[in-house]
């Protein structure tokens, strides 16, 4: 009896592996094997050299840290685990870190791994969406776009909120498909569509309805089902999306605010607030009170780069994207030429329409937003870009026996190798011999599709490879390039040193490379060079000579060329090995401080006695003393120390009740002043100057390693 009851328990077993190992009845033998192999490939590469990067962004680790030790901490996206001040985002993304945290202990892998697992389920969806109506072939295509993609290749090894954003940005887009499939069971695919979507905004706020004109659009136009129904169903999904996201959102308006913490980004302390203005209308129009600077409308461009149709094209952006957009938007032609015709609720068409559409409205919203906007954000139009070019492949290439299909083909693949070549002269000292291969293998491969790809079909299928290959060489060797670097700070970029000049306009960028420098200047100096007013900080291109271009020398952080740190900074950097990150020198506005072992002895020092071992001006400054003592370390003025949190008198009462140890004397992103403190582009009246003011005044300054505190405890 005990024999047979296994025996049929393990047929089932037996039964789903062999499944899992052949995939369905209908597919060829190759079809299984390569998916896996897909999602292998894309799982080793994206765990290359993952520890290179420490803790990456800082901001977004010590949240983390904080969630994988306050539950509080963890549901309000706090910078500490008590709970002094959130993040600028909703804490969606941070809880799968902070989860791996809780569990396994605070480190790289455990931070960056969920982000990595995340891609590769991108992939994986990506392939589903696409196979469907298209083929295994057009699948696997489009998932090795993904994964290639550099920008998706350092974003899914990254801990900022996009690679969740990203997933479920390509789920919401799967399911919706899936919903126009037929009418019975759509509800249930537009439930599911609504709560991705709702999970996305508890991610990154108002990005992720960009596509929801899109969505919603096509499917009241092509699903099947009368109008009504359509709509009605369309409803449910929207109720299911607010409901999703608005449940988070509910709690935090309504809990008491005083014991909860304020909530970053803000100025009001109200997540709406954050969500419409700073996170949301301020970044398409630039006025974004608290941020570090908007950008400019129309061509003219500000501090955040050029604004325009060729935003995505240019120096700074078009080797983390654009590799196969243009590919992408002629096979989005072409699809949509050919499925004309079709019926209304043809899926193929309805494919197109709500891929495409997802594209070419994410594209417009970056290239004309006038606010804060970084090379990495384009990860977002990644799954768009890769379904596109899959899916359109796929359809000429059932049509390539006819002329027009043909020479779409060969047009698509030569404009592609023509603008991969572009952009490798975009970095002409590395891999100078890959700009003209891919070149030659594209006009080879163009021109025999042109001819002999309608002829011979083996033939065909060797220069569609081949045309595939030249395509996808180039934004390889960016993603190789990308994984075998190390990327810490806010503003980083894929690809090789000198391929991306992240973040404000005028100097190279990327926490991988540095790139910046803030001329120090506290009040009653001289006008520092270039023109900048005293008391002020400006970004500058670094012009270092480090081992990349614009890359500053570890230790000197954000200082002109041979000026001397300013006291009371805590120097370095805190990349990894000799890479020289965007260092926290002044202020950490742009990655973690670098703590030495005396300053972080002292931190520890009867640490639990206090409620914060430590207060810093600007996130980034505090974030880098609390990863390293794994104690709260209180964030003044949020990320860029702009907030008006705490007050002054909030600040005073807590040092009266002896929940401070230290203040550290290096100021932060925006709102400080005094000696060796900077003020940051939003002004230096705010409570963080006032804060700084007044600890200077009254406690004793204590200089420990290349820190400089003010010990809260001892009062002048």
């Amino acid at each position: 009896m005990t024999s047979l009851s296994t025996a049929v328990h393990a047929a089932p077993r037996a039964g789903r592996l062999a499944r899992l190992r052949r995939g369905r009845a209908e597919d060829a033998s190759w079809v299984r094997p390569a998916f896996l192999g897909l999602l292998a490939v894309t799982t080793a590469l994206y765990l290359w050299n993952l520890s290179a990067s420490g803790y990456a962004n800082s901001f977004y680790s010590a949240a983390v840290q904080a969630g994988g030790e306050s539950w509080k901490a963890f549901f309000f996206g706090s910078l500490d685990s008590a709970n002094a001040i959130t993040v600028d985002k909703p804490p969606a993304a941070l809880w799968p870190m902070a989860l791996s945290v809780r569990l396994f202990g605070l480190g790289t892998w455990q931070i960056l791994v969920p982000e990595v697992l995340m891609g590769v389920g991108t992939v994986a969806v990506l392939y589903a969406a696409v196979r469907r109506r298209f083929g295994a072939g057009a699948g696997l295509i489009a998932g090795a776009v993904l994964a290639l993609t550099p920008v998706a290749a350092l974003m899914f090894r990254f801990n900022n909120p996009d690679a969740l954003l990203a997933l479920l940005m390509t789920v919401a887009v799967h399911c919706v498909l899936r919903a126009m499939e037929q009418d019975k069971g759509a509800a249930r695919w537009l439930v599911w569509a609504g709560v991705a979507l709702g999970f996305a905004f508890l991610a990154k706020t108002l990005q992720a309805f960009l596509i929801l004109p899109s969505l919603a659009l096509v499917y009241a136009v092509c699903a099947p089902g009368g109008f009504g129904r359509r709509l009605g169903r369309l409803a449910l999904g929207g109720l299911a999306m607010v409901a999703s996201a608005g449940w988070w959102v509910a709690v935090v308006e309504l809990w008491p605010a005083s014991s909860r913490p304020y909530v970053g980004g803000s100025q009001n302390n109200s997540f709406l607030e954050l969500t419409f203005g700073y996170n949301g209308l301020g970044r398409i129009n630039g006025n974004e009170t608290g941020s570090v600077g908007g950008g400019g409308g129309g061509g003219g461009g500000g501090r955040w780069g050029e604004t325009g149709i060729g935003r995505m094209f240019n120096d700074s952006v078009g080797g983390q994207i654009s590799w196969l957009l243009p590919a992408a938007l002629i096979l989005l032609v072409a699809g949509l030429v050919v499925t004309w015709r079709a019926p209304r609720t043809d899926t193929a068409r309805s494919a197109f329409l709500v891929w495409g559409g997802s594209l070419l409205i994410t594209l417009a919203v970056f290239s004309f937003m006038a606010g804060i906007f970084h090379e990495y954000y384009t990860v977002a139009l990644a799954p768009y870009l890769a379904a596109l070019v899959g899916m359109g492949a796929a359809v000429l290439w059932e049509e390539r026996t006819r002329w027009l299909a043909s020479a779409t083909l060969a047009v698509t693949t030569a404009v592609t190798a023509w603008w991969a070549c572009t952009l490798l002269g975009r970095t002409p000292e590395w891999l100078p011999w890959l700009r003209w291969a891919v070149l030659v293998a594209g006009a080879v491969a163009a021109l025999g599709l042109l001819f002999a790809g309608r002829v011979d079909r083996r033939l065909g299928l060797g220069l569609a490879g081949l045309g595939l290959a030249a395509g996808l060489a180039g934004p390889f060797a960016y993603t190789l390039a990308t994984v075998d670097s190390a990327h810490q700070g806010s503003i980083v970029t894929a690809g090789p040193a000198g391929a991306g000049f992240g973040g404000m306009r005028g100097g190279p960028g990327g926490g991988r490379d540095g790139g910046m420098r803030m001329l120090y200047g506290p009040p009653g100096a001289a006008r520092a060079p270039g023109g900048q007013a005293p008391g002020r900080t400006q970004m500058q291109p670094s012009g270092g000579q480090g081992q990349g271009q614009g890359q500053m020398p570890p230790g000197q952080g954000f200082m002109p060329p041979g000026q001397a740190q300013p006291p009371g900074t805590t120097g370095g950097t805190t990349a990894v090995g000799e890479r020289g990150g965007m260092g926290g020198a002044i202020g950490g506005l742009l990655n973690g401080a670098s703590v030495g072992t005396e300053a972080k002895a002292a931190l520890l020092k009867d640490a639990d006695d206090y409620t914060w071992v430590a207060a810093a001006v600007g996130s980034q400054n505090a974030a880098g003393y609390q990863l390293a003592t794994e104690k709260p370390v209180m964030a003044i003025g949020g990320f860029n120390g702009t907030d008006p949190s705490p007050t002054l008198d909030q600040f005073k009462r807590y040092v009266a009740e002896g929940k401070i140890h230290y203040f550290v004397s290096s100021g932060g992103g925006g709102g400080g002043s005094g000696e060796g403190v900077m003020t940051g582009p939003m002004g230096g009246n705010g409570t963080s100057a006032q804060i700084t003011a007044w600890v200077q005044a009254t406690f004793e300054q204590v200089t420990v390693g290349s820190s400089t505190f003010y010990d809260l405890t001892s009062a002048e």
